[in-house]
């Protein structure tokens, strides 16, 4: 009876897994894309240096989405999943997720700093948030994410049609510090202070000698960042929660009900993680009537113009002769 209810359960979570992957990659790749287009076009937006983080993070949570997305899509493709098979295919997607979260969760803890910074009154921290600092940041990054990916694929290996992590050093390092700490604890950590002292800034902001447009900015770059963060936070601590007890307790299928149920929490705590690489559009959309104006301007004054621009343009070159008249149609008669 108990192994019955297990592989029904199995079965369901399988399947809710599919469907609520497809439907993030798909909301989640619209509104990263609609960010990367309002806050690249807008010439307010160009010159400020969160922003470049906001970018960045929108590029690397499009890479994520597609990576969950294709685990769940062979996974129903092949009716088992092919990491169980194909050692190539079990170490890049290990490797990227990590990769991916590294970036996207550090560029949330800078761009925090950096709107801290930017909106100090203090001269000396206003002078290191530029544009260069942000780049070196970026790319140091980058550069530590990917070195830090290459122990993950050293280790990750299968056993039994398994795909994952057996070597009990590296398991450990998994278990007490990657998720509980560097995916975990640290960047909410972070955020969080920086948000808040970002928050405090310009509260006070108003008695300094800030022109009105810049003010308006950091204002509403600040807003929209902390609530960006307590979204975080509320989204990925359960996530974090949830991992390091399945690697501390050695969840398997020795008890196969106990590991189906421990599967679907898994499933429906890494669907709400899995939010984090989706929802910043909307968060932002939702809560600044400033960036939902901006958003209009930029869709419907830019894109839709150009667009038609562009049809009646081609409209043009396909039918030439229509626009000329001909010779007997400028007589008059009388």
């Amino acid at each position: 009876m108990s192994s019955s209810m297990a592989i029904d359960i199995l079965h369901f979570t399988q399947q809710y897994s599919l469907y609520s992957t497809s439907f993030i990659f798909t909301v989640g790749t619209i509104g990263n894309l609609l960010n990367i287009l309002v806050f690249t076009t807008l010439k307010l937006f160009r010159n400020n240096q969160c922003v470049l983080y906001v970018v960045t993070e929108s590029i690397t949570n499009i890479f994520q989405l597609t990576i969950f997305a294709l685990i769940y899509i062979l996974i129903a493709l092949y009716q088992t999943d092919p990491a169980g098979s194909s050692l190539f295919w079990c170490k890049l997607r290990g490797m990227m997720v990590i990769l991916c979260t590294l970036i996207s969760f550090s560029t949330i803890c800078f761009s925090a700093s950096h709107q801290y910074l930017s909106t100090s009154p203090l001269l000396h921290l206003r002078q290191l948030s530029t544009i260069k600092t942000v780049r070196f940041l970026i790319c140091a990054s980058v550069v530590i994410s990917i070195l830090h990916t290459i122990p993950f694929g050293i280790f990750t290996v299968i056993q039994a049609s398994v795909c994952g992590i057996f070597n009990q050093s590296m398991s450990n390092y998994v278990s007490y510090f990657y998720y509980p700490v560097l995916s975990g604890l640290l960047p909410v950590l972070i955020a969080s202070v920086f948000s808040i002292l970002a928050y405090n800034n310009v509260r006070r902001i108003v008695r300094r000698q800030v022109p009105i447009v810049r003010r308006r900015l950091d204002q509403q770059l600040t807003a929209m960042i902390l609530i960006r963060i307590i979204v975080f936070i509320v989204l990925t601590l359960p996530y974090d929660i949830q991992r390091m007890y399945t690697y501390i307790t050695k969840v398997n299928q020795s008890n196969l009900l106990y590991y189906a149920i421990n599967y679907l929490i898994g499933a429906v705590l890494i669907t709400l993680f899995n939010l984090n690489y989706a929802i910043s559009f909307y968060i932002f959309f939702i809560t600044s009537a400033r960036f939902r104006r901006q958003v209009k301007h930029v869709l419907v004054k830019n894109c839709w113009r150009r667009c038609k621009r562009w049809f009646l343009h081609s409209r043009n070159q396909v039918n030439p002769n229509e626009n000329i008249r001909s010779p007997e149609s400028s007589v008059v008669l009388d």
